[in-house]
């Protein structure tokens, strides 16, 4: 029987449902959209317009892999995150929600017109540097990776943005080779989570996110402890950071970067009221010997 748009989503949504997935109703809907080639309002104003053969096929296969617990953003090798779409692979963290808390916080740092050199630290997609490009045009940024298939991937979702005259990428180890003083502002999303911990992550962490990108070493700290000195280090005085950190992390990492001399030190929280992004400043008076 030939499955129309409406019965194809209510199917792969009790697929889902059944293989104890959590959010079975929007993954279906989003598997359902790119197997037949459909949009949400085609959902919605023609519900009974029917799928192909293959796009049946293609359907059902993508709900098999995710009863096999692979990202939806794996499956379709794409991510919504803030207000641009961007290419995922397997090289690289999936964008997350959370992190748009980061990306708030630098535009009502950085206003409209203004022109600034941004930094971004584990650059993996992009989409930190790339959802703040888009959105400030004036500003040029500098994304550095340890992980060369990280790097391509990032490098294409600044071309599919028509943003690679403002975005540059280096492999790199941080901020190794970095000049001081260089940039306005400094944004890192890097590996929090404890070693020990990830084994219980979730399988779309666990098993289909880079580990590069996850591990923080036997404390989740380890990242921070090399960040915090060196973000100061390559801030003009006066130049903004902003750090993710994960939900039990405010007090450590909070206490890092005041150690290495930062001012202004707080922590913002989520949309879910978690601690989230470490912020801070490098003293505008700060002169270097």
């Amino acid at each position: 029987m030939t499955l129309n748009l409406l019965q194809a989503w209510q199917s792969a949504k009790a697929r889902l449902e059944a293989a104890g997935l959590a959010g079975p109703v929007i993954d279906a809907r989003l598997l359902v959209e790119a197997a037949a080639g459909a949009t949400r309002a085609d959902i919605v104003t023609d519900p009974y317009r029917a799928l192909t053969p293959e796009q049946e096929e293609t359907l059902s296969d993508y709900v098999a892999r995710r009863e096999r617990r692979e990202p939806v953003s794996h499956i379709l090798g794409r991510k919504g995150f803030w207000k641009i779409m961007l290419s995922v692979t397997p090289d690289v963290l999936t964008p997350r929600p959370d992190t748009e808390t980061l990306v708030d916080y630098a535009l009502k740092e950085f206003p409209e017109g203004m022109a600034f050199n941004l930094l971004d630290l584990g650059v993996g997609s992009g989409a930190i540097m790339l959802a703040i490009l888009a959105e400030r045009r004036q500003a040029k940024g500098l994304g550095v990776d340890v992980s060369e298939e990280a790097l391509a991937v990032a490098r294409e979702n600044a071309a599919n943005l028509g943003l690679a005259g403002q975005a540059a990428f280096l492999r790199g180890d941080w901020t190794q080779g970095l000049a001081e003083a260089s940039f306005d502002l400094v944004v890192s999303n890097p590996p929090y989570i404890a070693s020990e911990v990830i084994a219980g992550l979730e399988p779309e962490v666990r098993d289909y996110e880079p580990r590069l990108a996850l591990d923080g070493g036997p404390d989740g700290l380890a990242a921070y402890r090399r960040l915090a000195p060196e973000i100061l280090r390559v801030l003009k005085p006066g130049g903004a950071f902003a750090v993710e950190i994960g939900y039990d992390q405010k007090a450590a990492v909070e206490a890092l970067f005041r150690e290495a001399g930062a001012s202004g030190v707080r922590t913002l929280k989520d949309l879910a009221t978690h601690d989230r992004v470490v912020v801070g400043a490098k003293n505008p008076l700060e002169r270097r010997t």
